[in-house]
């Protein structure tokens, strides 16, 4: 990850943001005295997760915990039970509920307690329950993923719990190609990547990239 830039949002139309810039409005977002949750949507192979770990990274434990919408994946069986297997990844293949409900427990998060938040196993294409303990003194919560802004099912609540949103954006043929690169890297043949990321992750991408609206601001990715 190079530099970004942020078309629009709170600094205005023709500002560009930096690494490090980004790194200081989360540590702002850090320093309000309560708990705070930042967002980072986007298309699939935009740059969310590479965001939140470089921003986790920089900032530290103490003050960033990650929790991944991933987590919240179907599991297969399920999927398969209902013929939608081939479409993982679609908004309708997470539990939305659960989500939203994860991310209302961290608002409110008691002083003395602590919150087992799931993973998702990208190698094993399977979530991972109470993988990643998330303090009550972490004042600070990332959490990415594809549909943070969508109006439908439970997502609004999911959205009503982060303070903001920011979209992750990168140009399209970069994004596919480094979605391409993703699943060979995970054990899927090429040929099957390629139709995979430009099948039904396309089809995701569209869907997220009509919502870019909604958030509060946009990061591109320049690489």
């Amino acid at each position: 990850m190079t530099s970004l830039t942020a078309p629009d949002g709170p600094r205005g139309a023709d500002s560009a943001d930096s690494l490090p810039d980004l790194v200081a409005d989360a540590r702002a977002l850090a320093g309000r005295g309560r708990r705070t949750i930042l967002g980072l949507t986007g298309a699939p192979g935009a740059g969310k997760s590479t965001l939140a770990a470089a921003l986790a990274d920089t900032l530290g434990p103490e003050l960033v915990a990650v929790v991944p919408m991933d987590g919240f994946h179907l599991s297969n069986e399920i999927l398969h039970a209902r013929g939608a297997r081939g479409r993982k990844g679609a908004i309708d293949t997470f539990d939305d509920a659960g989500y939203a409900a994860l991310l209302t427990r961290l608002r409110d998060q008691g002083p003395d307690e602590i919150v087992y938040a799931p993973t998702y196993d990208r190698d094993l294409e399977t979530a991972i329950g109470s993988a990643l303990p998330v303090l009550p003194t972490v004042p600070l919560v990332l959490t990415e993923g594809n549909y943070l802004l969508s109006p439908d099912g439970a997502w609004p609540l999911a959205r009503a719990a982060m303070d903001e949103v920011w979209f992750v954006d990168l140009d399209a043929t970069a994004r596919e190609a480094r979605l391409i690169q993703r699943h060979v890297r995970h054990g899927e043949d090429p040929t099957r990547a390629r139709d995979r990321a430009l099948g039904p992750d396309r089809t995701n991408a569209l869907a997220v990239e009509a919502l870019r609206g909604r958030a509060t601001r946009v990061v591109r990715m320049t690489s």
